[in-house]
Formats: C-alpha cells, structure tokens, sequence
C-alpha cells in the first residue's frame, strides 16, 4: 500500500536518511497535498486453469465503494477508504495505514470473456475471476487461381 508519513511525531523520531521525514521535519506546513495521490493496491495475478485470479488485500471498504472497470485488455479496480475516526495529526506517533482513494490498473496476459467476470470480497479479500476466452480454431484459407 501507499505509504505516506506525515506526522510530527513519526517524524521527529524516524531514521534521519529518510527524504520524507525530512522535508516533513524542515517544516510546519502540510508540504503534501493527499488529494494529488492515490495509493496503489497490491494484487496477485494468477491463472488458475481456464480463468485469470486477480487477488487483493482491501480491508476496510464496503463492496459497494469498489469501481471495477474493463477497456481493452486492461482491467482497472478503484475505490476509496474512509477513515471513521477523528483524530487530530499531533496525536500520532505513527501514520501509516493509507487512508483516500486508491486504484490499480493491470493490463491482462490473455483476453478475456469480460462479461462473465465474477468479483467477491470476503474477510477483507477481493477476489476477480476473469474467465479466459475460447482461442479461435485456426482456419485455412484456400487460394484461388483465377484472376481479378
């Protein structure tokens, strides 16, 4: 996930080669806009017999805050998770769990059948199945000899 360490705290005790805590320790200003980023989800990608496994650890979200877009041979999965509590930034000592939008965009290793895709989230797991689709039987062509 997206890891962005913003706090006074985390920063005033974190490892001094760190470019981040540094430029966040040089300043009292908010130097990071977080509407300009996304995190990235982690995924696996597999193939599991007729079908590719997208897998993903996406705790914390409802399956109705989940985008799942197919254009072309790539598959995109956007959401957003929102944080419940109110607690003001001086108050961390560590900020590390990412909390805003997030999207990942994969570009599939084989065409798919994208309207049979099935997706499910369980225990904080989404998983999509994108069946793969039929090859094409080759065909020959034969040759005519006469002239156009």
């Amino acid at each position: 996930m997206f890891n962005l360490n913003k706090s006074k705290k985390n920063t005033e005790i974190a490892d001094n080669n760190d470019f981040f805590d540094k430029a966040a320790a040089q300043t009292d200003e908010k130097w990071i806009n977080e509407e300009d980023y996304e995190g990235q989800l982690s995924v696996d990608v597999y193939e599991d017999g007729d079908d590719i496994v997208i897998k993903s650890t996406i705790a914390g979200i409802k399956s109705e805050d989940i985008d799942i877009s197919i254009n072309n041979e790539m598959i995109t999965i956007k959401g957003r998770r929102q944080q419940s509590d109110s607690v003001t930034e001086d108050n961390y000592y560590y900020q590390e769990c990412y909390w805003g939008g997030f999207s990942r965009s994969i570009i599939l290793p084989v065409e798919i059948q994208a309207d049979k895709v099935d997706a499910s989230l369980k225990n904080g797991v989404l998983k999509i199945i994108l069946p793969k689709a039929k090859k094409s039987k080759s065909v020959s062509v034969k040759v005519n000899t006469r002239e156009l």
